[in-house]
């Protein structure tokens, strides 16, 4: 039992859970964390890649009753049966661009420097979204047509940009789509089981080859770390949304970036090569 990997991927897990659902990149986490532990190899990337699954399955068990609903009532259910088809429809965007380009962004833009950049555009983008005026038209998930999640759906693609953030660019694009606040980000939680599924899969699928039966145990580790602390993470973030808006993430989002930037200009940390 390799100890040193099994403390990377706990790590890695505990950053995976408390970062997916929040307006701040996982994925920009995951690659800078990744890189200060030298996980950073085309496994390593992967692997971050991977336990987003864990932190999904904390949407699944905190919205169990909901999923069960829809479930049971999918044939004969109007608001089931349209529940699952504007989580089809918001899911595609993101899926036929991350099939078409998904390669060609991991090689250019999976990297500390790049990512950074990332956190601060991203951050600038939720201040602005944050000090319009929110005209509110949708109040819950179930009210949502198609059309809206489609819009939500082409907000989302715009993660595919490691640093952007999925939640976040599902959020505000919600809140700009007409989402209140609460419906912005269930409608998030909810569209994360088919994409991190699908994303998870398919990296793992594709460079099967990369891992063996050793590895089962990094990957128990780094999932329940994530499932865990995403579990935490939701249900602190759904009371937060009660009274607060997102401003405090893009100022993190905007200092964290700069951060990396001052660090690797000055080269007090050794980022891998941007």
């Amino acid at each position: 039992m390799d100890l040193p990997l099994l403390l990377k991927a706990l790590i890695l897990g505990v950053v995976e859970g408390l970062t997916e659902f929040l307006p701040v990149s996982s994925t920009g986490h995951l690659i800078l964390v990744g890189d200060l532990l030298d996980f950073n190899d085309e496994k390593g990337k992967i692997f971050e890649i991977v336990i987003q699954t864990g932190a999904m399955f904390a949407i699944v068990w905190e919205y169990r009753a909901k999923f069960a609903g829809v479930i049971a009532g999918l044939t004969r259910d109007r608001d089931a049966q349209r529940f699952v088809a504007n989580i089809a429809v918001a899911f595609l965007p993101a899926a036929i661009l991350g099939l078409a380009f998904g390669s060609d962004i991991k090689a250019a833009l999976f990297k500390p420097v790049p990512v950074a950049i990332a956190f601060i555009v991203g951050g600038f983008i939720i201040l602005w979204a944050e000090r319009r005026e929110h005209r509110i038209t949708i109040q819950s998930v179930d009210d949502m047509q198609w059309s809206d999640a489609l819009k939500v759906g082409f907000a989302q693609a715009f993660a595919l940009i490691p640093g952007m953030s999925r939640s976040g660019a599902t959020i505000i694009g919600g809140l700009l789509f007409g989402l209140s606040r609460r419906a912005a980000t269930e409608f998030s939680f909810f569209l994360a089981v088919p994409t991190l599924i699908a994303a998870g899969a398919y990296d793992l699928y594709k460079n099967r080859a990369l891992f063996d039966s050793h590895d089962l145990g990094m990957f128990a580790v780094g999932m329940a770390a994530a499932f865990a602390s995403a579990f935490l993470c939701v249900r602190w973030l759904l009371r937060y949304i009660a009274s607060h808006d997102f401003t405090v993430f893009a100022w993190y989002r905007i200092a964290f970036g700069i951060g990396v930037l001052v660090t690797s200009y000055t080269g007090s940390v050794n980022w891998s090569a941007s």
